[in-house]
Order: C-alpha cells, then sequence, then structure tokens
C-alpha cells in the first residue's frame, strides 16, 4: 500500500495532532438547503465534499468525525438535491454536496445541479476548498472530469482524495495517483497532492483532518 507520507508536500506531526483534536470536537448538523436562496448566512471557513453518487462521501465523512451516521447514504443514487451543513467544534463549517454523476437522473436534473452548484462555488465567500472525491477502484470517469473543468472555470482550489483504496494492490493505487497528479497537473485551481485514502482502514485519514485544520479558527483556551 502507498505511503502517504512519501508523496511531496509532507504534514508535520504537529498539524496530524491539530487534525486530531479538531476532529475529536463535537460535529453537529445545523442547515439544509435545497436552493442558493436557502443558504446560510456567510460565518466560518467552509470546505465541501463533493463526488460522484456512490463514490463513498459519506463514509468518509464520517470516519473524518469518528462518527457512525453523520452523513447518511441516500438508498437511491441521486435522490438527495441538498447542501447540507455541519459545524465543526464551532470553528469549521463541513458542507456535504448532492451526489453527482447518476446514470438514471433526467438530463435537465443534471444539468440543474451543475448551475447551482457552479453558482455555490462560484459565489461563497467563505468556501475555502472543495475535497474531491474519486472512487480509488476506478479511476476518474467523464463526469469526474467535467467537475474538475467546473471548479476550474470557478476558481475554487479542490483536492482530489481518492477513496476506497484498500481494495487496491499497491501497484493499482500508484497508478491511480499518477493518473489523478495527470488531471491536477491540468488545472489551475487543483490543489497539487493527490491523497489515497480508506474510512475502512484509516489510510490518510489523519492527513485529510490535519489539511482541513489549516482553514480552523483557533480554539478557545478552553478547548
Amino acid at each position: 500500500m502507498t505511503n502517504v507520507k512519501e508523496l511531496p508536500g509532507e504534514l508535520t506531526a504537529e498539524e496530524v495532532e491539530e487534525g486530531r483534536r479538531l476532529f475529536a470536537g463535537e460535529c453537529d448538523f445545523f442547515y439544509g438547503a435545497q436552493s442558493l436562496e436557502q443558504l446560510p448566512e456567510i460565518g466560518r471557513a467552509e470546505i465541501a465534499f463533493a463526488g460522484r453518487s456512490n463514490v463513498g462521501k459519506s463514509s468518509i465523512i464520517n470516519a473524518l468525525t469518528n462518527r457512525r451516521a453523520l452523513a447518511r447514504a441516500s438508498s437511491e443514487p441521486g435522490r438527495t438535491k441538498q447542501l447540507n451543513f455541519f459545524n465543526l467544534a464551532g470553528r469549521l463549517t463541513l458542507v456535504d454536496m448532492p451526489g453527482y454523476g447518476f446514470a438514471k437522473a433526467a438530463k435537465a436534473v443534471k444539468e440543474d445541479w451543475q448551475r447551482t452548484m457552479f453558482a455555490y462555488l462560484r459565489g461563497r465567500p467563505t468556501l475555502e476548498r472543495v475535497v474531491l472525491l474519486i472512487d480509488g477502484r476506478i479511476g476518474l470517469k467523464k463526469s469526474d472530469r467535467e467537475v474538475c473543468e467546473l471548479l476550474n472555470k470557478a476558481a475554487v482550489v479542490f483536492q482530489i482524495v481518492l477513496t476506497k483504496c484498500d481494495y487496491l494492490s499497491e501497484a493499482a493505487l500508484r497508478a491511480r495517483v499518477e493518473e489523478a497528479q495527470a488531471v491536477v497537473a491540468a488545472h489551475a485551481a487543483a490543489y497539487p497532492h493527490v491523497l489515497p485514502t480508506s474510512s475502512t482502514t484509516g489510510l490518510g485519514i489523519p492527513d485529510l483532518r490535519a489539511m482541513m485544520a489549516r482553514f480552523a479558527e483557533p480554539a478557545s483556551p478552553r478547548q
């Protein structure tokens, strides 16, 4: 299995510990928005999670926050059409975006998703980064590449995070990372390092927490 510490941009032990402390705090759902008009007021920095339906988004969010059912997967891919906002320790807001790429959805539904999400991405000043989840077993599909283009056009920094990497051999994982790095290199808005993860084994979870902790408000003296 690829050691994420071999990747460029190695995190310090202090950053990893800060990420652990941040995600050890309370994390609660506080708002759901089905349209741009329903978005909550501007507040803390936001990090959004995006990915195709069934990419493992709910599992990653639950693994990060040490919860079993903070984010729930829909039994019907593409059914959820809501931006869900979570308050992490009063220091950072996590945003669970609706999944994309669902095959059964009508073309008009997909286009509506793209318009709404683009407007959110482009117009939300507190949005610091999008964590773009890619199924490590499958690699980037056409819909993933289209979202990369959308994020690049919106000038929103995004980081590709590979999910379900425990299913891959070391050689296969390295090939997936290289494939994703090539996509990253072609987009100015992409964060330069691809992160392999597994919500089952915990691979990459401490690193992802540490990255996100960089955007959190300072902890109060009592925390």
